[in-house]
């Protein structure tokens, strides 16, 4: 069983299809094609239920796909060890964040780290929390921001812990109180951010808790749009208050959330175990020198 020969299989379950995982890996269709049919011979199981233009992955694919990318990402941890032997002088820093957050909490962090280390390259990958559990474990990229539970297989720092507030327009009932509940809430509707963002799950699962599904008016990947959306009256929103209060462009009223458990944490976390680089290492100081809970 050849590396090459996973990070084809892996890359035809990331990319969707055969094709486009052909342009990832450099190789024609019918390479990455013959690559995966080598492998399931090679095992004596399919891998890959192929329904017309799309392929889901059996119950032997699945296995095989985690066990990949965790043999691929070990694979990417030896070859960065052998550069440190062979006198690599230059790193590269590669960041998981969220969208929720990131330019306030990080952008000061970045500068600083670029004044002490200016050789070292800063590549940043942008999604919702589940892609970037996904790309962290796969050893795409050095740290993730993500909110807790963080898995077992991660390490993690807090970053910081803000309480979360609610963003109401300015003509709703609830706009002259300055705390609400989500019991308060009940017949509102809320406007969340899209599926994959781990606030939305913060939110929800304190709606159960109470008893009670949100009512869903709209969802977006945007953080100035919910807001907008929120003060045209369309519905409440909930953001970190960091983050809420830099909202400052739109006639809205910020209410704290009155809710146990629905603190918005941010961590930045990295495969437990896992060699980091130089560049890595650095970074991580620089988050434990003046990062902690807040």
């Amino acid at each position: 069983m050849e590396l090459r020969t996973l990070k084809s299989f892996v890359e035809v379950v990331r990319q969707g299809g055969f094709s486009k995982a052909a342009k990832v890996v450099f190789a024609t269709q019918s390479t990455v094609s013959k690559a995966v049919k080598q492998l399931e011979d090679e095992l004596g199981l399919p891998l890959l239920d192929r329904l017309r233009h799309k392929s889901r992955l059996t119950a032997a694919g699945e296995i095989v796909y985690r066990r990949a990318i965790r043999l691929l990402a070990e694979r990417d941890d030896l070859q960065a060890e052998l550069e440190e032997l062979r006198g690599l002088k230059r790193g590269v820093l590669r960041l998981g964040l969220p969208p929720i957050g990131s330019s306030t909490l990080f952008a000061p962090l970045f500068a600083l780290y670029r004044q002490r280390f200016p050789e070292i390259e800063i590549r940043l990958s942008e999604h919702g929390s589940d892609r970037l559990n996904e790309l962290l474990a796969a050893g795409e990229i050095d740290f993730a921001g993500l909110l807790p539970p963080i898995a077992d297989e991660f390490a993690s720092q807090v970053v910081r812990r803000e309480p979360l507030m609610v963003l109401i327009a300015a003509g709703h009932p609830l706009a002259v109180r300055d705390v609400v509940s989500l019991n308060d809430l009940r017949e509102t509707p809320f406007i969340l951010f899209e599926t994959g963002f781990a606030l939305n799950r913060v939110i929800r699962d304190a709606c159960r808790r109470n008893g009670f599904e949100p009512i869903v008016a709209a969802r977006s990947t945007q953080i100035d749009f919910i807001a907008e959306l929120a003060g045209a009256g369309l519905g409440v929103a909930f953001l970190p208050q960091l983050i809420a209060a830099q909202r400052t462009q739109v006639p809205i009223h910020l209410a704290l959330l009155d809710e146990p458990e629905t603190d918005w944490t941010m961590a930045m976390a990295w495969r437990r175990g896992a060699y980091l680089s130089p560049a890595a290492a650095a970074w991580l100081r620089l988050l434990r020198e003046k990062g902690g809970a807040r």
